[in-house]
């Protein structure tokens, strides 16, 4: 599935909105901007990497030889990748910024509303776009093992600074204060429990890719070195 990589899934919708209406939405991004506290409920959901909607106007489309498109709508784009399953994903949304949700598709044609969830999950999967390609760098963390991989860096460096100044004694108390502050953060990146076969096959299908690019990777590092 294309829409998969490691950990990570990858969710594209678009709708149409009526351009009468577009505009609107346009305020409430501004004021989205402007007033980020709002979107404490998004910004607290720490499966989501990232999240963005954009709204395309008809003359915004490019001609890729089909020709010049005769659209009568404007089209939000949403663009997001997460951790977890897509039931997930959309279950905590729903959960975490239903009347944002609501304001962000206020002008989509035929928006069901983000509860009840199920004809919002109706909604989206009419509308969503799978993808041709997905890449993701880190496809065996979530994006809590990237921050905690942050956490435990920053760490070994204060350690590293702390062992070239400092006695024995001294740094053994350091590493020990400074283990109790990352002990959290000492996970195991990898695969978890696969979520579904979508998933085990896309990782088996891009297993041949990532091996070539780990051989061509040490042939650099060796040709550099």
């Amino acid at each position: 599935m294309s829409n998969i990589a490691g950990k990570a899934y990858a969710m594209n919708i678009v709708t149409p909105s009526k351009p009468t209406k577009t505009w609107l939405n346009r305020l409430v991004f501004m004021a989205a901007r402007g007033l980020p506290a709002n979107l404490m409920g998004l910004l607290g959901l720490s499966i989501i990497h990232f999240a963005r909607w954009v709204i395309i106007k008809p003359e915004d489309w490019p001609d890729l030889g089909q020709g010049k498109q005769n659209l009568n709508n404007d089209y939000m784009l949403f663009c997001s990748n997460f951790n977890g399953t897509w039931d997930q994903y959309i279950d905590a949304f729903s959960d975490g910024i239903p009347n944002g949700l609501n304001l962000f598709w206020y002008s989509a044609t035929k928006y069901p509303g983000s509860i009840p969830v199920t004809p919002f999950k109706d909604y989206i999967t009419y509308n969503q776009l799978s993808n041709d390609y997905y890449y993701n760098a880190t496809p065996g963390s979530a994006q809590r093992d990237v921050k905690s991989a942050i956490q435990v860096y920053q760490q070994v460096l204060a350690l590293s600074g702390d062992h070239a100044n400092t006695s024995a004694e001294d740094f053994s108390r350091a590493y020990k204060t400074a283990i109790l502050q990352v002990q959290d953060d000492l996970g195991d990146p990898g695969f978890g429990p696969v979520a579904s076969l979508d998933t085990e096959r896309a990782d088996v299908n891009r297993t041949a890719y990532v091996n070539a690019a780990q051989k061509q990777f040490h042939l650099l590092r060796k040709k550099k070195a």
